[in-house]
């Protein structure tokens, strides 16, 4: 009976002393002084894609290399644009020298220039048709994009419209000059400019440049592969600009104002109260809200985002450091 009593009495005592030492530990906690938050460095991010829908020929980068504002990226070759290219400038010399020879009335001469121009066009239509079908079986079999599709039916259709714009300026040749048809052949030799210069400006994009300096974060496509237009084949990393992103409670957001500076721990650098100005403060989502439990008889609390940028220029700090942050209770 006397063991009994002692194990009972061994056990409260040490229920007892669990629970004042749980009692003690609320206590403390609830009087601490400080409220830690982590955040991390990040860094804004640029996708470099192109109008022109081609084949890469060549990159000229690594991933992680830094490169400079300016600097070549990438090189990339289409055929059919180049192809496309020549054909409207031949329609756009061939137009201007019809316009001049309505405008000297030479009749013989126009309409064999009229044929010259016509049977080009012809040439021209049948070399898009032929690629025409070629991307379109492609696609069929999931080999190529919808937008190379697209972009290939759009060459095809200009093709069409110039071969028949040419024909009707044949016809018109032959049967004799008059003066609505000199403003026709004016008004095609503008087209026809206008034309090649839309062409020309995608052929521009053959070589990507990179719009900023920093280091090449992603290479998605490899040399030979396609690229479609508005395809992102890289990123690069403004490294150059970090900054500070931290998730905050609102019943903490008065200790963070705009334009106010925050100290910051940078443990990967082993730096202490590293000055940061906040220029950014907005609500998340409400994915981010902190709920109440029905019975605390609280509300709910959002989380705001904030971000900061530093003081001064802070060596080696890169994106996906993290950043420490205490704020007096």
């Amino acid at each position: 009976m006397k063991t009994s009593n002692k194990i009972l009495f061994v056990a409260f005592i040490i229920i007892l002393v669990t629970i004042l030492i749980l009692s003690l530990s609320g206590i403390i906690m609830m009087n601490e002084k400080e409220t830690v938050l982590q955040g991390q460095i990040e860094a804004e991010e640029y996708n470099i894609s192109g109008l022109l829908p081609g084949r890469i020929e060549e990159i000229y980068v690594k991933k992680g290399q830094y490169v400079e504002k300016g600097e070549i990226l990438i090189h990339i070759i289409s055929k059919e644009v180049n192809a496309e290219y020549e054909a409207q400038k031949s329609l756009e010399k061939a137009a201007k020298l019809q316009s001049e020879k309505l405008d000297s009335g030479s009749r013989k001469e126009l309409v064999s220039i009229a044929k010259e121009l016509w049977d080009g066009t012809k040439a021209d239509l049948k070399l898009a048709k032929t690629t025409y079908d070629r991307i379109s079986a492609l696609y069929e079999d999931s080999i190529v994009s919808v937008q190379r599709r697209d972009e290939v039916e759009a060459i095809y259709r200009s093709a069409l419209a110039a071969e028949r714009a040419a024909y009707y300026q044949y016809q018109i040749a032959k049967e004799g000059v008059q003066e609505q048809d000199k403003a026709s052949a004016k008004e095609m030799a503008k087209a026809a400019e206008k034309n090649a210069e839309v062409v020309k400006s995608l052929l521009k994009d053959s070589k990507l440049t990179s719009p900023i300096s920093g280091q090449i974060a992603t290479i998605a496509l490899n040399v030979g592969e396609l690229s479609s237009i508005g395809t992102s084949i890289m990123t690069i990393v403004d490294i150059e600009n970090p900054y500070l992103v931290l998730n905050v409670r609102e019943d903490l957001l008065k200790n963070f104002k705009m334009g106010n500076d925050i100290l910051c721990e940078i443990p990967a650098l082993g730096l202490n109260d590293v000055p940061f100005t906040i220029n950014y403060i907005s609500p998340l989502g409400s994915f981010a809200t902190w709920k109440a439990t029905k019975d605390s008889g609280g509300y709910d609390l959002r989380t705001f985002e904030i971000q900061a940028v530093p003081k001064y220029k802070v060596n080696d700090l890169r994106p996906g450091m993290s950043a420490i942050v205490t704020i007096e209770n």
